[in-house]
């Protein structure tokens, strides 16, 4: 299948020469399918437009992308660039005034093709570390126009120059048993010898096993910038037929989840270690298996040995293969525990289960495979009993509902500031009704009910009452909160919304001080407010 758009989307040759670029990268919970080019922890490069084009999306959020544009080009593909430090003019200046008109620091904004048009090699931003990013770098991505899918990259003639093979670090069996996958499923490892491009198992000959099994592949690839990245493609054949192939040639944001599927999600939460499965479970929507027989899994009764081969390619070409055999043996039995579990969910249909003092609901599609789910009741922690409701160990696609009730001790007038919380601690929402605190976590594990009344914390960095600012370019602050997080933050000066910008990662806010504010005495206002409404206000006057 040919990507190549019509619109020639190499980047400029002008981009740093320190720039270098990681595709494809899979890391738990995100499904990264754009790229990140790097620049060694320094911001503001210059981004420039890799095709003609104009404006249609432009974004600022508190974590995600932080400041991010989209551009649309004529062939029917949409490239983004994220986590910038800061736009050019023009873009700042639309930005600026959508803040102002809708007092809003984090906005999306859709944009008109006449509104800001841009031609290849225009300077559009300069690379920064806002939102969510781990460091300073540019975040660019490939999409579909029409389907918002984003489009590996080097698919389109952005090539980062490579000639490592990928890494294939270690080979793992699932023995199913007829059951669904999950934290008790039995895994074996083996030991992998590598010559040249081509990797065999250490010590055993043969690897045997009966009843149903799975594969799995701790493999990486490895491009200049010696980022650890996720495969291109992986194939696994059985005597010559492929009976799974996975390719990584786009990707719908609405199943970045399902990444978690794609892996040994427990085995990752447990040892760190990545294992790519080679086998899917029904529910995972995931639309990058080119190939599956039987989803995947080997259900042999003969005693023939049948050799399996893993065929695995990053993007540029180089690859990699395992070879290995298999034979059925009916006496190579190895059970796991047998499950203990309250009730038996199914991946397809929408699942509930109750106590006197728990409800869950499940959606439809909230589960990867059938489950086997567990519950029990702790002791009193806060205002209710501890919940054990599954175990983090097992990955969900979407949010569920779970309502706990709250004891005795919790005074009607905190109801409004009851929330549930994790074993660690960690806000998960909670509306109280009728005596239940409900909230709608994405993960299993333990929980409890707490009350959040404290108020966020805002503390001046360089304002005080009655000082002169003259001399300061910005008003700096740090803000925080000890338990459901802030949900909003605005200031004013002389009763007039001014705009706060938002670095997460240091918890800092700021203000830069407009030019033409008139010389003399102000008043300023910031008020910050968090999940339950608590409340902060900091007052100063200034001088300017």
């Amino acid at each position: 299948m040919t990507l190549y758009p019509k619109t020639d989307f190499r980047m400029p040759l002008d981009i740093p020469p320190s720039l270098s670029g990681s595709f494809g990268e899979i890391r738990p919970g995100h499904f990264h399918s754009g790229s990140d080019f790097r620049t060694n922890q320094r911001e503001g490069y210059p981004v420039y437009a890799v095709s003609d084009g104009y404006v249609s999306r432009l974004r600022v959020q508190i974590g995600g992308f932080g400041n991010a544009v989209y551009l649309n080009h004529p062939n029917g593909y949409t490239t983004v660039y994220a986590h910038l430090q800061r736009f050019n003019a023009q873009i700042e200046r639309t930005l600026l005034a959508y803040q102002h008109r809708t007092k809003s620091y984090g906005v999306d904004i859709p944009m008109l093709p006449i509104e800001i048009p841009v031609k290849k090699g225009d300077i559009i931003a300069w690379s920064g570390n806002t939102g969510g990013s781990a460091g300073p770098h540019l975040h660019f991505e490939v999409r579909d126009s029409k389907t918002e899918e984003t489009v590996n990259p080097e698919l389109f003639g952005i090539h980062v120059p490579d000639n490592i093979r990928p890494t294939i670090a270690g080979l793992y069996m699932y023995r199913l048993n007829g059951k669904p996958f999950d934290e008790n499923t039995v895994r074996q490892y083996f030991a992998l010898v590598k010559s040249g491009s081509r990797y065999t198992l250490n010590k055993m000959p043969i690897i045997n096993f009966s009843g149903d099994v799975g594969f799995g592949i701790n493999t990486y690839d490895v491009q200049a910038a010696g980022n650890k990245n996720g495969i291109y493609s992986i194939e696994l054949q059985m005597d010559g037929q492929t009976i799974y192939h996975a390719e990584m040639e786009r990707f719908s944001f609405a199943n970045s989840r399902a990444v978690n599927s794609h892996m040994d999600y427990p085995f990752r939460m447990k040892s760190g270690t990545v294992v790519t499965k080679s086998f899917v479970e029904p529910g995972n929507p995931l639309k990058i298996y080119k190939t599956l027989v039987n989803n995947g899994l080997v259900s042999l009764t003969d005693d023939q040995i049948h050799d399996m081969k893993y065929i695995v390619k990053d993007v540029s070409g180089n690859t990699s293969t395992l070879d290995f055999r298999i034979r059925y043996n009916p006496k190579s039995v190895i059970k796991g525990d047998e499950p203990k579990y309250v009730q038996l969910f199914n991946y397809n249909k929408e699942n509930t289960y109750s106590t006197a003092n728990m409800k869950i609901k499940i959606p439809k599609g909230a589960l990867y495979n059938d489950l086997y789910f567990r519950y029990s009741e702790g002791d009193k922690s806060g205002y209710s009993a501890v919940h054990r409701v599954h175990t983090s160990l097992i990955p969900l696609h979407s949010n569920y509902e779970l309502s706990i009730r709250a004891d005795s001790t919790l005074p009607a007038h905190l109801h409004k500031y009851a929330v549930i919380v994790d074993a660690r601690g960690a806000y998960q929402g909670g509306t109280y009704e009728n005596g239940f605190v409900k909230a709608n976590p994405r993960v299993f594990g333990n929980f409890r009910i707490t009350v959040d009344t404290v108020a966020p914390a805002i503390t001046s960095l360089n304002l005080k009452d009655g000082m002169s600012v003259a001399g300061l370019s910005k008003l700096n602050f740090k803000i925080s909160d000890n338990l459901s997080g802030i949900r909003s933050f605005n200031a004013t000066i002389d009763g007039q919304w001014v705009l706060m910008e938002y670095d997460p990662k240091r918890a800092l806010t700021w203000h830069t001080l407009d030019k033409a504010l008139p010389k003399g005495k102000h008043h300023f206002q910031y008020v910050v407010i968090d999940m339950k409404g608590n409340s902060k206000t900091f007052n100063a006057t200034f001088y300017k």
